[in-house]
């Protein structure tokens, strides 16, 4: 095929748009794209520090390389890298030194975070205890030492690697569990509930799975590609297989469940606004909207 654009052998046909793209110009729409949404839903203004969770894996990769790219040589703003460790031996030591790297090649500040240090065990300790299922340990493990490490080192943004993809499976899942609260906490631009949460931006929530891989390989950006070997067979492969077969059939449903879904929003969270309150963990001290947060319920289980 060749670019609709230019006539150079194209890279990608995007059959929801019917059209073929070459390198030059898939990437230039790509980087557009991105820039529409920072623009549309001001996820970066001036002042910000703005802080990448960093995994080493393909999005979280090309989020910092875009942020820097964007946003690197503005006085006004600061960008870094934060990554967690953690403990699985064979994998994330590997996705760690493919993060290592990068920044390094972009001369950005690299912060590295444990679960040993933070909690006193790796996850591969953790998963010694036999109840234990390893995404609920590590998804609230990790996503507490976001937010902690990224506040005590001043970012008022905390940049994430959700796609669109990602975005749409988390849609279907709150709405198959019925859990509102996290539903209305969905946007490229999550409210944030209490001061001591770090305002979350997701820069690529417009931008399917397969496009960030494709830019990311075509532009020279080393990541990391592996599936973590605790990932347990869950309700998100279930929706991901049925979202990708009914996008292969209908192409365009991805980008049209989005699109409802932001038009519905705002009353979302208007009408649950006030439903649930946060107050402070009187164990850690972190926010949390429960009698005891999260994880120190998860480490009393321990």
């Amino acid at each position: 095929m060749k670019c609709y654009s230019c006539g150079n052998p194209a890279v990608i046909y995007r059959k929801y748009e019917g059209r073929a793209w070459c390198k030059k110009h898939f990437s230039r729409q790509l980087e557009s794209k991105i820039k529409a949404t920072i623009k549309k839903d001001k996820l970066v203004e001036k002042g910000d520090k703005i802080c990448v969770a960093l995994s080493g894996g393909k999005d979280s990769c090309l989020t910092l390389y875009l942020m820097d790219k964007f946003f690197g040589k503005r006085p006004d703003i600061n960008v870094f890298a934060l990554s967690i460790d953690e403990g699985i031996k064979g994998y994330r030591d590997e996705s760690i030194k493919k993060a290592r790297k990068l920044c390094k090649k972009l001369n950005i500040p690299f912060h590295l975070y444990s679960f040993k240090e933070e909690f006193g065990k790796t996850m591969d300790e953790i998963l010694k205890n036999k109840e234990a299922r390893a995404c609920t340990y590590c998804g609230v493990f990790r996503r507490y030492i976001l937010n902690k490490k990224s506040r005590e080192l001043g970012a008022t943004r905390l940049a994430t690697g959700h796609n669109l993809d990602d975005e749409i499976q988390s849609i279907f899942i709150n709405n198959l569990k019925g859990d509102t609260n996290r539903l209305m906490r969905l946007g490229a631009k999550p409210v944030a509930v209490k001061k001591d949460f770090v305002n979350r931006i997701k820069p690529l929530r417009y931008i399917p799975e397969k496009e960030t891989t494709l830019y990311a390989m075509l532009n020279g950006i080393e990541f990391h590609d592996s599936r973590c070997p605790n990932a347990e067979d869950s309700v998100r492969f279930d929706v991901r297989k049925f979202l990708n077969d009914m996008e292969e059939k209908y192409p365009g449903t991805k980008h049209i469940i989005i699109c409802h879904f932001d038009t519905i929003l705002p009353a979302l969270r208007k009408y649950f606004a006030d439903k649930g309150s946060v107050g402070v963990c009187p164990k850690c001290g972190e926010p949390t909207s429960r009698a005891l947060c999260k994880v120190c319920e998860l480490l009393e289980n321990l």
